[in-house]
């Protein structure tokens, strides 16, 4: 007999010790999102390369790139495609936001974030800061080939004419160098050999 009541003891002690605990969160404020309504902010968040907290999605702003290939070269996965195209003579592309100028067509900037590492290092070599990590990082998808992620100026046509436009350009641009006359460049004097027996004499 008194075994139970000392179990029933125990047990009441245990329901009250653990309803002191559950009892405290009901003077503190909520703490839970209702996610997906509701997100954390990412503290510390800076998107660029001189600052980086969390690495998540890539993303490039396409009209300040100068396709310089620094990224490219710089990533460890090759998750980073680039094609660029020459501009035509006489075809001026403007400057990107740093004031450098662009030279060369981006007709193609892919990146593959199926084998992104998010290490990093494609947006410390950047000279004009295009490229840089954003803060989503919900990005599921039920197709893995959304991953591949287009960037690019140009479609694989719009790309194919641009290069057929550059072929022909420099092309005549050959052929009008084949039609300049040549100008022989003057020949320079020979200078006169100096007579023997005419050195040393006293």
């Amino acid at each position: 007999m008194a075994s139970y009541f000392r179990d029933l003891w125990l047990g009441i002690v245990t329901i009250l010790a653990s309803m002191k605990v559950t009892a405290r969160h009901f003077f503190i404020p909520a703490v839970t999102l209702q996610y997906p309504y509701e997100r954390r902010k990412l503290e510390g968040w800076q998107g660029s390369a001189e600052k980086v907290f969390t690495r998540h999605q890539l993303e490039v702003d396409i009209d300040d790139c100068i396709g310089c290939l620094q990224c490219e070269r710089a990533c460890p996965v090759e998750c980073i495609t680039i094609e660029t195209i020459k501009t035509l003579p006489g075809e001026d592309l403007g400057k990107t936001s740093t004031e450098h100028p662009k030279r060369l067509w981006v007709a193609k900037f892919d990146i593959d974030m199926e084998q992104c590492c998010y290490c990093g290092l494609c947006i410390y070599p950047c000279p004009t800061n295009c490229i840089h990590m954003t803060d989503n990082y919900e990005y599921s998808v039920y197709n893995k080939e959304k991953h591949l992620y287009h960037f690019g100026l140009m479609t694989e046509t719009e790309a194919a004419a641009k290069r057929v436009q550059l072929e022909e350009a420099q092309r005549k641009e050959k052929e009008a160098k084949a039609r300049e006359p040549k100008v022989s460049k003057p020949e320079k004097p020979k200078k006169a050999a100096p007579e023997k027996g005419s050195e040393g004499e006293a």
